[in-house]
């Protein structure tokens, strides 16, 4: 005689605590999103081209290269800056691969394949590691560097390009790399009569 196997369903899984993070994180992004949606979106597209590396990278470079002094530190350390930030960013978006948001309008210029992806936000990166950088080297006002990173970060969540994860990532990121420009700068200021430090 044959015997019935009977076999349970299986029991609910338990939701992951990056799972819970990244619900909670899409959540508050779509609220932010719609609460500011009457924020001028030409605004936000000027904070978006503002820290745009298609400005960033090839601006400070074009100065270097015309400048009096060849061999300007400030300008040198922040294309480093900048290099290792396109680098960075690119490497984390391509292994983290978080999609962007739904709600992202098509308006997105993508330069490379990596920017289809939402995490780290490059220009948030950006954005920190210029006004990071910038201020160590004692431009001021300090305050209006880092409203401008924070303006450009902010307007990321607010055009639906990111969550609100991918901002502060990106501007952890970038004021690591403006500390490791920094300390880059410096030693190669000691081992070379190159720059002009």
């Amino acid at each position: 005689m044959a015997t019935a196997t009977t076999t349970s369903p299986p029991a609910p899984s338990k939701p992951t605590l990056l799972g819970g993070v990244r619900g909670l994180d899409a959540a508050v992004s779509l609220r932010l999103h719609a609460l500011f949606g009457p924020v001028p979106r030409l605004l936000l597209k000027a904070l978006e081209v503002a820290g745009d590396g298609r400005i960033w990278l090839p601006v400070p470079i074009s100065l270097l290269l015309l400048s009096a002094s060849p061999a300007n530190p400030i300008l040198a350390g922040l294309v480093a800056g900048l290099v290792l930030d396109l680098i960075l960013v690119g490497l984390v978006k391509v292994v983290v691969r978080r999609p962007r948001p739904d709600y992202n309008a098509k308006d997105m210029y993508v330069a490379v394949a990596a920017d289809h992806w939402s995490f780290p936000s490059g220009h948030s990166s950006r954005a920190f590691l210029v006004a990071s950088f910038l201020a160590a080297a004692g431009f001021r006002p300090r305050e209006a560097l880092f409203l401008w990173a924070t303006a450009t970060s902010a307007s990321r969540v607010l055009l639906g390009r990111h969550y609100v994860l991918d901002v502060v990532a990106g501007a952890c990121l970038g004021v690591f790399e403006a500390w490791l420009s920094n300390l880059l700068l410096r030693f190669m200021c000691a081992q070379s009569t190159f720059l002009l430090c």
